[in-house]
């Protein structure tokens, strides 16, 4: 068993995350070619792009659980190979175990590890105070709302100190008030977790609030990769260079 002492501290682990020559997509249906992409430690790098422009293979394929076709995925310059508890992902469909309390819930990954169950419970209680919901630990999913438990899966993907979070458009679903608010958590929580982050939307503004870059996909191939103003405020939404960056995001992608 692995004691609490063990654990390997979650900071300054940011995987380097990249792709190079890569046809991205099923054998027979490629989806993106020619991707050269490099999402570096620690950064936050948001993806938009149409409906059925190949951002959920993106995600997928520097998951591991898609290989490219042509090319090559990496992780800190070696072969991505498979899926691994590096890289912990967080999707629309918050996929808590129905039968879990929200506790444990977000012990899982700390189980899988071997801690033990004074560590997994300190630990988790840790995180669930990270996201507000003490009160609700012991709740089963189904009794709490679909923010709560994002808030819960965002918990359990962090409580496992992932080296990179790749999150599929996890906000989808919440309306604007929730959505924004998980927002703010999301940039709150990871700080000093030192995760690589790859953040998939299909929300512009979304896109340029979380994300220290954006990736613009379409027609079948990564268009560009952008900088994001800083700093991240909500205020921000009217600085001269934000707008411009709005401007060309929406021009590159057609909108």
């Amino acid at each position: 068993m692995t004691s609490s002492s063990d654990v390997r501290s979650p900071a300054d682990i940011g995987a380097g995350l990249a792709l190079r020559g890569a046809t991205l997509g099923r054998p027979g249906a490629p989806v993106l070619g020619e991707v050269d992409l490099h999402v570096a430690p620690g950064e936050i790098l948001t993806v938009v792009g149409p409906s059925g422009c190949g951002k959920s293979t993106l995600l997928r394929s520097l998951a591991g659980l898609l290989s490219p076709l042509a090319g090559e995925a990496s992780q800190d310059g070696g072969p991505l190979t498979g899926p691994s508890a590096d890289r912990a992902l967080i999707f629309q469909e918050d996929a808590l175990l129905p039968w879990r309390t929200l506790r444990a819930n977000v012990e899982l990954p700390l189980a899988i590890k071997g801690l033990s169950r004074s560590a997994r419970r300190t630990q988790a209680d840790t995180w669930l105070t990270r996201v507000g919901l003490t009160e609700q630990s012991r709740q089963l999913p189904h009794r709490v709302s679909g923010g709560q438990r994002q808030r819960i899966q965002l918990a359990r993907a962090l409580a496992g100190a992932p080296r990179a979070v790749l999150m599929d458009e996890p906000f989808g679903a919440l309306d604007a008030q929730t959505r924004a608010g998980m927002q703010d958590l999301l940039v709150e929580v990871l700080h000093g977790t030192g995760a690589t982050v790859v953040f998939v939307t299909h929300d512009v503004e979304e896109a340029l609030f979380l994300g220290d870059r954006v990736a613009l996909l379409g027609a079948g191939r990564l268009i560009a990769v952008r900088d994001v103003p800083r700093p991240r405020e909500r205020a921000a939404h009217d600085d001269p260079a934000r707008i411009a960056l709005r401007h060309d995001i929406l021009t590159s992608l057609g909108s």
